[in-house]
């Protein structure tokens, strides 16, 4: 079953075919595909070595994963061709051979990635341009910054002395009058009404 074995620094790699219909034709047709991935793990924990044959201790590939899924929790393959390498106590594992279309999501998200790893190199030379620039080019730019932060401040400066004006107006016009200065200011009355 294993075909290549390569030993560097403590890594170790090996392919192995792994049958898993045997396995999984024993549980209920519903638990077929996590019976499935559970043998992978049981399989690799006998063959890599793993100590006390933690199953936490492998981790498997999003693409592995995928293809064991593709068809479904109730049809499994029946045997799958993986690549497994031990780091230490860890061993992560691959499929070898992939299928067309999961191998087009592994392209597009490889491209993302490298995408977003260029994005980040070009900020970086830029952060280095504007280091290297000469020290008039800098003030200058300093200057403008300045300039934009004192428009900021007068326009919020003016909109507060807006806002006081406004409430000010607002205030005089609408002043609230106390229950006694109502009465006060209703019309006909005077002292003699009030029954002296």
């Amino acid at each position: 079953m294993a075909k290549k074995t390569e030993v560097t620094s403590e890594k170790i790699e090996r392919e192995y075919v792994i049958p898993l219909r045997r396995r999984w034709r024993i549980v209920p047709r519903y638990q077929r595909t996590n019976k499935a991935v559970k043998t992978v793990k049981e399989f690799l924990a006998r063959h890599m070595k793993i100590r006390d044959r933690d199953l936490n201790k492998i981790k498997i590939d999003k693409y592995l994963n995928e293809i064991l899924w593709q068809k479904g929790i109730k049809n499994p393959p029946s045997k799958i061709k993986i690549k497994a390498i031990k780091e230490g106590d860890i061993v992560r594992v691959e499929a070898v051979e992939i299928p067309e279309k999961i191998k087009f999501k592994k392209l597009r998200k490889e491209k993302v990635e490298s995408s977003a790893k260029e994005i980040v190199k070009k900020k970086k030379t830029e952060e280095k341009k504007e280091e290297e620039k000469p020290e008039e080019e800098k003030k200058i730019e300093e200057e403008k910054r300045e300039e934009e932060k004192e428009k900021k401040e007068s326009v919020i400066e003016a909109g507060k002395e807006m806002a006081k004006a406004k409430a000010k107006e607002s205030k005089h016009a609408m002043k609230v009058k106390s229950a006694k200065q109502e009465k006060n200011q209703q019309v006909g009355y005077n002292k003699s009404s009030r029954g002296h």
